[in-house]
């Protein structure tokens, strides 16, 4: 793992503790030699990881659609900053990017990236493991209702499972970098897949 795209609200939250824990997975990151790939804003969360790598000497990839960089809140600092035409190919970069996914607390643009991630792992389309920095319990009511699809059937285990969370950057970046890919698991014989 070398790279990690971070999703992450272009809000700051109503609590310090988001921005707090936006600097702490930026030093942790930075602290493992991991750059940070995420959306190329300079405002709320978005903002305060990219700058918070990039103090500490980390690197930095933002991605993000002409309409937003001409809106101004594209952050014209980072080591690299991609511009592209629409939200589809932000997202499609941001993940060929990536060797892992990481969702902080975020709104609906959040989560539609977290789900979108999620949705290609299931159908095979990428084998990368993907986190929840579950900051004071904030996705706690999100992995209670996926818990939910899963008793309606919706949602198998295996496929709940691609799902990391963990409080802590350190303890989500360890999970994440013990992640055994759904395609292993099959292979190593788990009937549940």
């Amino acid at each position: 793992m070398k790279s990690v795209c971070v999703y992450c609200g272009a809000s700051p939250g109503i609590t310090p503790d988001y921005a707090v824990a936006a600097r702490q997975l930026a030093g942790t990151l930075v602290s493992q030699q991991l750059s940070l790939v995420y959306g190329g804003g300079n405002v709320g969360l978005m903002g305060i990881i990219a700058d918070e790598v990039l103090r500490l000497g980390g690197t930095v990839t933002g991605v993000i659609p002409q309409a937003l960089m001409d809106k101004e809140v594209g952050h014209i600092g980072l080591t690299t900053l991609h511009i592209v035409e629409n939200m589809h190919q932000r997202k499609a970069l941001m993940a060929e990017l990536s060797d892992a996914f990481i969702a902080m607390p975020g709104g609906i643009g959040t989560l539609e990236e977290l789900f979108e991630v999620m949705t290609w792992s299931q159908l095979g389309f990428h084998d990368k493991p993907i986190g929840l920095l579950n900051v004071n319990g904030f996705y706690d009511g999100l992995l209670k209702f996926l818990a939910h699809t899963k008793t309606q059937g919706f949602l198998r285990s295996n496929h709940l499972d691609i799902l990391l969370s963990a409080a802590g950057p350190e303890q989500l970046l360890q999970r994440l970098r013990a992640y055994i890919p759904v395609q292993t698991r099959k292979w190593l014989g788990n009937k549940d897949l």
